[in-house]
């Protein structure tokens, strides 16, 4: 076997295996696919060219050779542009019907000729290295022409509806074109060889890389850019040629010299300069690779390095929508990407609202629930997520998931989304439409954009804590106000009562005068007239007793109180109660439930504290039973707070139970923190109510307090007290 037959004898053998290889891993990933079902036939064919082209080389005579040739060689040869052009049209996901029944056609006949006939291969003969090479017949003309059609028209309809791909599949068309060009151009130089003309099928090795580089662009979305690719191949290829093939040319071109100089021993020369090569060779070769990558992604450098200053420079901004506004910003103008938004997690309404979108002509989905597919698969595999990945994971799989993951991807317009986490916070995400230029997201821009959304998370985290102490301050100071009134409600009380004491004298010497005036002597006018105002004057003085009343309620409640303790009946204190709240809240649109018997013991207790406790505990009720009346609009709600009462050993278990819109799971934890509230309406509280009463149930009157709640379901407060002896 000469060298070219053992060369082209191993890269044959090489393909054979490696073709059979990626033609069943690509059809094992999606047996259902048309595209992968057309790859493995093709790799097929593929490998049966290349089994009988090493079967010609080892074949022990010219009967061998023939059988190599014609029934394997030529019969997968045959088969190849059909099964190509069916491949391209399914990647495409295009129908010409006719053009390829009738490729089908054509193959099956020349097939039946090679099989039957020597119309096709007619004899083996030696030709250049080769001791067994194929003689064409009249029919191997055609076969030639059906190829070069089958192929060249398959590229060409790459070419017409490149514009019709997405980016992803663009990047992928561009893999299979350059991996088509090489394949086939270098297996097109084993035929000047059947014509004799005397020409090594130099080309053949590339036919290995061919059905590897396909195989990579149908099962894998995150590719390298095609220039980037054929860069890198072509630098390394150059560099490694350098490297093996100069110490060859210095022997051939010097061998007479080294033998003169060095003896038995010339070939320690180029030995030598092969392992000087090879020594300096990496360090050649990335030296120049960066180089040119640098130069070729020139662009996409520059704003991925804007990317990494501008993450940097966020955690100064303190404004939340600011710092919003200027990622999308960011975003969309350095890297020219069509469509942005974030979303945040919110509290309030547990979902992940849209924040801020940078496309005025797009109509943005306003939320996304926190229990999507897309916010399950997020917290489950914290990486960014590609829609053409998602697409192709749905075509792959059966499984439900992937379909609905594509559908909120595709509701979102997301080209890519770009999760937002904190340690193991999931604070939010970005999403990110197509690119401008249509090129790829790569690798390398995603890992910028994470690095972008991490930096985001500790930034929004910033401005939302700078905002609440802001909150935080505001209600203080609130707090500090309304204390400030109720250190004055002696001395307001006291001014009010005296005005509403004087109305009442003014009113009812007034009424005493009418009373005693003799009108019979009136016109019927007059004596009407005198009439109103006698009825407008006991309005007064009505009101001007209720007045009073309210008056003494807030003095009642803003008092301090006695210190001492006293046996209390549960009816004393939420009469009390009502009494005050009924100027806050509107009783008449609840129920208020009293489930406990007239034995039930008293307790030991400071009534005005007590008071205050019950009072807060039927506002933030009656709060939480307006908020889920608005928030859920059910039929038939009515709101209901029910008050029972249980014994137990030396305490009465009290508890206040509502059926509102209850609390959210992360917040109830946070129920007793000072200025912490979970009122969305304009009545928001202090956030001071449930610490106060902590600490006048726990401190003062050495009881316990609980909390239990569910979100849409409503709250229970359980509360002990001592029962007084």
């Amino acid at each position: 076997m000469s060298l070219g037959e053992r060369i082209i004898y191993l890269t044959s053998l090489a393909t054979f295996f490696m073709s059979l290889i990626v033609g069943l891993f690509v059809y094992i990933k999606n047996k259902k696919a048309t595209v992968n079902r057309m790859w493995l036939l093709l790799s097929i064919s593929t490998a049966i060219w290349n089994l009988g082209y090493a079967g010609t080389i080892i074949a022990n005579n010219k009967s061998a050779a023939l059988f190599f040739s014609r029934y394997f060689l030529y019969g997968g040869a045959i088969l190849v542009p059909a099964f190509y052009l069916h491949f391209i049209l399914s990647f495409l996901g295009i129908k010409r019907v006719r053009i390829l029944f009738l490729s089908y056609i054509v193959a099956l006949i020349l097939i039946f000729i090679d099989f039957t006939s020597p119309f096709m291969i007619k004899d083996m003969l030696t030709k250049l290295n080769f001791k067994y090479y194929s003689e064409p017949g009249f029919a191997y003309l055609p076969f030639l022409a059906f190829f070069t059609f089958g192929v060249c028209y398959a590229l060409y309809l790459m070419f017409v509806h490149y514009q019709d791909l997405s980016a992803y599949k663009r990047n992928q068309s561009k893999y299979i074109m350059i991996a088509s060009i090489v394949g086939f151009l270098g297996g097109a130089t084993n035929y000047p060889l059947i014509y004799n003309i005397k020409i090594f099928p130099f080309g053949h090795p590339l036919v290995f890389l061919y059905p590897i580089i396909i195989t990579v662009a149908i099962v894998r979305y995150r590719l390298m850019d095609i220039t980037v690719a054929v860069t890198r191949t072509g630098i390394f290829v150059a560099i490694y040629t350098l490297i093996l093939g100069l110490p060859f040319a210095v022997a051939v071109w010097l061998e007479g010299w080294f033998i003169e100089i060095l003896g038995s021993h010339w070939w320690s020369a180029p030995l030598g300069l092969m392992a000087a090569l090879a020594t300096v060779g990496p360090f050649i070769y990335i030296y120049i690779d960066r180089k040119a990558e640098a130069r070729l992604l020139r662009q996409q450098r520059r704003y991925q390095d804007t990317l990494k200053q501008a993450s940097v420079g966020m955690t100064r901004i303190r404004n939340l929508r600011k710092l919003l506004d200027l990622i999308t910003h960011i975003v969309t103008k350095t890297v020219r990407i069509s469509y942005a938004a974030i979303y945040l997690y919110d509290a309030d309404t547990d979902r992940y609202v849209l924040q801020v979108s940078r496309d005025k002509g797009r109509a943005s989905v306003p939320f996304i629930n926190i229990d999507a597919t897309l916010v399950k698969w997020i917290l489950l595999k914290r990486e960014p997520l590609i829609h053409e990945e998602v697409k192709r994971l749905m075509q792959d799989s059966n499984a439900e998931i992937y379909r609905l993951l594509e559908k909120d991807m595709r509701i979102l317009t997301a080209s890519v989304i770009i999760p937002s986490f904190l340690e193991d916070r999931f604070m939010g995400f970005i999403v990110l439409g197509d690119k401008l230029s249509g090129q790829i997201y790569t690798p390398e821009d995603l890992d910028v954009f994470q690095i972008l959304a991490s930096q985001a998370a500790l930034a929004i985290e910033n401005a939302q804590f700078y905002e609440e102490a802001k909150e935080m301050q505001e209600q203080i100071a609130q707090a500090e106000k309304m204390a400030t009134i109720g250190t004055m409600a002696d001395g307001l009380s006291h001014q009010i009562n005296n005005r509403f004491y004087a109305l009442s004298l003014i009113a009812g010497d007034t009424i005493d005068t009418i009373k005693m005036t003799d009108t019979s002597n009136c016109t019927p006018e007059v004596r009407e007239m005198i009439g109103q105002i006698n009825h407008a004057l006991e309005r007064i003085q009505t009101n001007v007793i209720q007045g009073g009343e309210v008056v003494r309620g807030i003095l009642k409640y803003t008092r301090k109180g006695e210190e001492s303790f006293e046996a209390l009946t549960l009816d004393r204190i939420i009469d009390g109660t009502l009494e005050m709240v009924q100027y806050k809240v509107k009783l008449s649109e609840i129920d208020i439930v009293r489930d406990y018997t007239k034995s039930t013991p008293k307790v030991k207790g400071n009534l005005t504290q007590l008071q205050e406790v019950f009072f807060n505990f039927i506002d933030n009720a009656y709060d939480a039973i307006v908020e889920r009346g608005t928030l859920l609009k059910e039929e038939g709600y009515h709101g209901r707070i029910i008050v029972s009462a249980v014994p137990k050993n030396s305490s009465l278990e009290i508890t206040v139970e509502d059926n509102g819109i209850g609390v959210k799971e992360p917040d109830i934890k946070k129920m007793f923190t000072p200025f912490f509230t979970t009122k969305i309406s304009s009545r928001r509280g202090t956030g001071l109510g449930l610490y106060v009463i902590k600490r006048i149930i726990t401190d003062n009157h050495k009881g316990a307090i609980n909390f239990e709640s569910a979100y849409r379901v409503g709250t229970r407060f359980i509360i002990s007290l001592p029962i007084a002896e």
